[in-house]
């Protein structure tokens, strides 16, 4: 059951990182609030190591930034690529959700 559990966060974790990263280019430190803030809580070890995977896959870019308050900060953004993979996965999770609500009545 753990496993089946983690492997469905797994995919909804990136549905939700996806959709937090396409409304702005962002900080690693503010989507941990941001997810935080929606009851998804998510330490650094899952969302760095996540983070890599989506880049690498070519749905996220990222850009250094000046900080004030110590080192440059890398802030991601969405690429086209993956922002059409957050529409596929939307539509999907939609019907996944539909199905699962049917079988349940």
């Amino acid at each position: 059951m753990a496993s089946m559990k983690a492997q469905m966060r797994k995919g909804i974790l990136e549905m939700c990182i996806l959709s937090i990263i396409a409304k702005e280019e962002i900080y690693t430190s503010d989507i941990l609030i941001k997810l935080k803030e929606a009851e998804l809580i998510v330490v650094e070890g899952t969302l760095y190591p996540l983070l890599t995977r989506l880049k690498n896959a070519g749905m996220l870019a990222y850009t250094w930034r000046e900080s004030n308050s110590g080192p440059p900060r890398k802030y991601f953004s969405i690429t086209d690529e993956g922002s059409e993979f957050l529409t596929e996965l939307k539509a999907s999770w939609k019907q996944l959700n539909k199905s699962v609500s049917k079988s349940m009545k």
